[in-house]
């Protein structure tokens, strides 16, 4: 650590597949995601009770689903990143992992229940992308089924973009970065975000070797998503976690789907 208190940063080798580079940090600086798979479930629990299949796109690491896979007979997930299955396929042995892209997947076979969650959908930056994982995830439920998936919202969104860069220590020294500023103009009715994720990977010398990755977020208003959603399913429901009622203030919305 330099006398400044900023690491000591070892020159960065590759800015390619910096995505890859990360699952092996991810869930240590996430951390525990018991209480986001616990609310998870109670919606599970009470909009597919009878669920024996689950699907799970951008799985990532596989977090959730090892949090949710003794519910279910079946449990599979999709995601694009090669080492973020691999991660996975640690967290989940025993679930079906695919990398194919969530926009594009086919697989051979129904599901009762489909998630994506923790704002996978919000990387999509046109809404046009955001259909189309809805059309392919109504394409994989069973009769009945629900899909089940998350949004940072605009408002939520536009929070992020104002607030200071977050930073915080994890695992044996490593710190994450996190700068949100507001993204390029958008049509009325979207919101875009540019992060920047710097991960500094302390090493045995004392070092910092950097990871950076840099993403986009966009979002759009409640009323086009449900809109959009009318098309697929027959029933959308919308929920906040953190307060009774969906508003002008909600933070991440939830929606179920029913096929």
């Amino acid at each position: 650590m330099s006398s400044s208190g900023r690491p000591d940063v070892r020159v960065n080798s590759d800015a390619n597949g910096v995505y890859d580079a990360l699952a092996e940090f991810y869930d240590e600086f996430e951390g525990d995601r018991t209480d986001q798979a616990d609310y998870l479930r109670s919606l599970l629990v009470e909009h597919c009770p009878r669920a024996r299949s689950l699907l799970e796109l951008a799985c990532g690491t596989g977090a959730i689903l090892a949090h949710l896979e003794a519910d279910y007979e079946v449990v599979a997930g999709v995601d694009a990143s090669e080492r973020m299955l691999d991660a996975a396929s640690r967290a989940v042995p025993r679930a079906e992992l695919f990398r194919q892209d969530i926009r594009e997947f086919t697989l051979d076979r129904d599901f009762d229940a489909i998630l994506c969650v923790f704002d996978s959908i919000n990387h999509l930056t046109e809404f046009r992308d955001w259909e189309a994982v809805f059309d392919r995830a109504a394409a994989h439920l069973a009769p009945g089924g629900i899909f089940l998936f998350d949004v940072h919202t605009p408002h939520r969104l536009l929070e992020l973009a104002a607030e200071p860069a977050h930073t915080k220590w994890f695992g044996d020294g490593h710190l994450v970065l996190i700068d949100v500023s507001p993204g390029g103009s958008r049509p009325p009715g979207s919101v875009a975000t540019s992060w920047q994720v710097d991960v500094f990977e302390h090493l045995p010398d004392g070092l910092y070797r950097r990871h950076a990755l840099s993403i986009d977020e966009v979002s759009f208003e409640m009323s086009r998503i449900e809109s959009s959603l009318q098309y697929r399913f027959s029933q959308i429901l919308f929920y906040d976690p953190q307060q009774k009622g969906v508003s002008k203030h909600t933070r991440r919305l939830h929606v179920v789907c029913r096929k």
